[in-house]
């Protein structure tokens, strides 16, 4: 929970991909608070009892929105998406405003990674933003299950990292109201 807090402050794009780390931890736990408890908080062995009682209700409360969301099973909570669509419309302002050259560059250099994932996506068509984003989380998954990636695709996440690591920055100024200061 605090971890959570203190990343959407500092990283956007690190917070988002741990929030889905979270939510495929509470499916892999069946939404079940005992296994969370048994599984997830009983490792954090440095908690106090208040930590413990805030963490297992930040788990609680994700969980009944999970339910409430239809996300028990698959997709991801409108807090997460939330995330998606302003980081898009960002991205969105950045792009058409010349001031902004180096993010420009950061995205025109990864637009060819982008085209050739979602052409790979099929029917499954996302925005440009949640695509970097998916390719990540798998790459993400892939190498905590010990499987192979292979160098072009680890060239491939290195870009995407850049360019989302450049839209962060972004984002992280103007949360704090400090990218449009003349």
């Amino acid at each position: 929970m605090k971890t959570a807090s203190q990343k959407k402050r500092e990283n956007i794009a690190e917070y988002l991909l741990y929030m889905w780390q979270i939510e495929d931890l509470i499916r892999a736990n069946k939404l079940d608070m005992d296994k969370i408890e048994e599984n997830i908080i009983s490792k954090y062995s440095d908690l106090d009892e208040k930590e413990r009682k805030e963490l297992r209700e930040w788990y609680e409360s994700l969980i009944d929105m999970m339910r409430r969301e239809g996300v028990a099973e698959q997709g991801h909570l409108q807090l997460n998406r939330n995330v998606i669509i302003a980081l898009k419309d960002l991205h969105n302002r950045l792009i058409s405003d010349s001031r902004f050259s180096k993010y420009a560059a950061e995205y025109y250099a990864t637009l060819p990674i982008i085209v050739e994932l979602r052409a790979k996506a099929g029917d499954r068509k996302v925005e440009e933003i949640e695509t970097c984003f998916n390719a990540l989380y798998l790459i993400l998954l892939m190498k905590m299950q010990g499987k192979e990636v292979s160098g072009e695709t680890l060239e491939a996440a290195k870009q995407i990292s850049a360019f989302l690591g450049t839209l962060a920055h972004y984002y992280k100024l103007d949360y704090n109201n400090e990218l449009f200061k003349d």
